[in-house]
């Protein structure tokens, strides 16, 4: 079942970025992840794909704005799909480019 994704646009009141000292906060905000974010993620059109999903309740999808933005990063820098999944898991600029603030969340199997 589709859910479009609309957690990335209210940020938690506290997260693993939000600890970050506020030097370090705004170094990462002005990054390639910052950009990438505000310019790229927030302008993917999930509803294009909603073709794709059954309209019987299932289990939460991983959010195709997610899906679509690792597939970006994945051809820019050239990763495999471990690379891209390990810099998924462990890469706080990645995290922050596709909309995580926590790095407890959001978190698939690499089959997805």
């Amino acid at each position: 079942m589709f859910v479009p994704n609309r957690q990335h646009l209210q940020m938690p009141m506290f997260s693993s970025i939000s600890c970050l000292p506020k030097k370090i906060l705004e170094r990462l905000e002005s990054s390639w992840a910052g950009t990438f974010y505000r310019e790229v993620f927030v302008r993917i059109d999930e509803k294009s794909f909603a073709v794709l999903y059954s309209d019987q309740p299932s289990r939460p999808n991983t959010p195709v704005n997610v899906l679509a933005g690792l597939e970006i990063l994945r051809s820019g820098f050239g990763w495999s799909d471990e690379e891209m999944y390990d810099h998924f898991c462990y890469d706080v600029q990645v995290r922050y480019a596709l909309g995580y603030r926590d790095l407890s969340e959001g978190h698939f199997e690499l089959r997805t």
